[in-house]
């Protein structure tokens, strides 16, 4: 079949060339990326931490502990990764599962802006629970769209182009934040109060269907065959592989500094600096993205002749220290939030691209699937969820005991304890990984 000029010229299409891939294969990874556009609007609106979710709770009365769970919750869920992994990996119907409970997890999006309209206000606290337990549905169903996303990408994507191919996603996702995001915080800022959130989570909802519904044509590739996972062994197997152990160890530590204080920046920014959902989205998200546009190029590139240990050693010279900014914060002042967003957003994608190429060559083609979950659930519950909890837990006893008044709040304090955490994980963790990306890419170039 005759490949179109277009096709062949592209940034995507010399990296499909060089690679030597058939058209079906070239088709899927663009309606992925598509895919991967349509998700990027779905989780700017819907998910425990955006600002449509803090701006929704706390409309319905919500406190630190309840944004804390409302963070952690989506992680938690995450342990229903390992029942979806098995199952996966024995009936190799990814497609199905995500045609199935990941679309049925999106459009439960489209419901959440009706909980004021249905569920009383007394007791105060039921259309907060409300709100939690609709979330939980929703993740739980959702832990079965990475252990079929990033199998179904390693399928695909061979691994001499995959830094570069989600390089350049990664760009495209940016272009999309900033877009969409401006699109989303204007929304937030001037839809009538009575229909705001009814209308921004119909909106994010959609979004999150037409993720789902992108994958019904993409080729569905296994380099693996079916296999039938006795999960005591293929956990033992997977708590066995050193490189992919180190990985989890200091991927999970790196979550839960991080989560301490990240989930209540947005909350700060809102309710103590006082900026708008606008200033919010220009200053943060949409800062963040143009950076990740910027750099994105350089440490795919990078990751592709030197492997993802360099790119995580480069990454995490400023990654730790970026949430420092907001010790500078005052009333009125977007600086810290710039700062905060556009100085890591340089650093944040280098170590995102890493963790997840090392995930994939840390991990075999048999049971990837086991090894993704397991590192999922774990960084998502002791990293994510409880590092949310915690800081959550510690931002109440703060408020409790009127400990940090003044310029140096409870909000400061905790962003402090993060930054020398995450200092402390660069220092310890980082240098021990592990990698034979370049030995794989290496192998698989010469076995073709």
């Amino acid at each position: 079949m005759r490949i179109p000029r277009f096709q062949t010229y592209s940034p995507l299409g010399r990296l499909y060339q060089k690679a030597g891939l058939p058209d079906k294969i070239r088709r899927s990874l663009n309606i992925m990326i598509l895919a991967n556009v349509f998700g990027t609007m779905h989780g700017i609106i819907c998910g425990g931490g955006t600002s449509a979710m803090i701006g929704f709770a706390s409309s319905l009365g919500a406190g630190d502990l309840a944004f804390g769970l409302l963070a952690g919750l989506p992680q938690a869920a995450s342990l229903l990764q390992l029942p979806f992994a098995v199952l996966v990996n024995a009936t190799q119907k990814r497609k199905r599962y995500l045609l199935t409970y990941g679309l049925v997890s999106r459009a439960l999006w489209l419901f959440f802006g009706f909980i004021p309209l249905v569920v009383p206000q007394n007791p105060a606290c039921l259309q907060i629970f409300s709100l939690i337990f609709l979330l939980g549905i929703s993740s739980g169903l959702g832990a079965v769209i990475n252990v079929c996303w990033f199998p179904w990408l390693s399928d695909l994507a061979p691994l001499s182009i995959r830094g570069r191919w989600m390089g350049f996603r990664d760009m495209l996702l940016s272009l999309t934040n900033i877009a969409f995001g401006l699109l989303a915080a204007f929304m937030l800022d001037n839809l009538p109060p009575q229909s705001r959130y009814l209308i921004i989570f119909a909106v994010g909802g959609t979004a999150g269907v037409l993720d789902m519904l992108c994958f019904r044509f993409v080729e569905e590739v296994y380099t693996a065959p079916p296999r039938q996972m006795k999960l005591g062994k293929t956990l033992k197997a997977v708590f066995s592989n050193k490189p992919f152990m180190r990985l989890l160890l200091m991927w999970t530590v790196w979550c839960f500094t991080t989560n301490l204080a990240a989930p209540y920046l947005i909350p700060y920014a809102r309710n103590v600096i006082g900026l708008s959902f606008t200033q919010i989205m220009i200053f943060g998200t949409l800062s963040g993205s143009i950076a990740t546009i910027a750099i994105m190029p350089w440490w795919g590139k990078v990751l592709d002749r030197h492997g993802p240990r360099r790119v995580m050693l480069l990454a995490f010279a400023g990654a730790p220290l970026s949430a420092s900014f907001y010790l500078l914060a005052r009333p009125g002042s977007v600086l810290p939030v710039f700062l905060h967003n556009f100085v890591g957003a340089l650093f944040w994608s280098g170590t995102n691209l890493s963790a997840t190429t090392l995930q994939l060559s840390c991990s075999p083609d048999d049971i990837r699937s086991a090894h993704i979950a397991v590192f999922s659930s774990v960084t998502a519950l002791v990293g994510t969820a409880f590092g949310a909890l915690t800081g959550g837990a510690l931002l109440e006893i703060c408020a409790a005991n009127q400990w940090f008044s003044g310029a140096f709040d409870r909000y400061k304090a905790l962003v402090l304890l993060a930054v020398i955490l995450r200092f402390s994980t660069a220092l310890l963790l980082v240098p021990r990984l592990q990698d034979g990306y370049a030995d794989q890419v290496q192998g698989r170039t010469s076995s073709t």
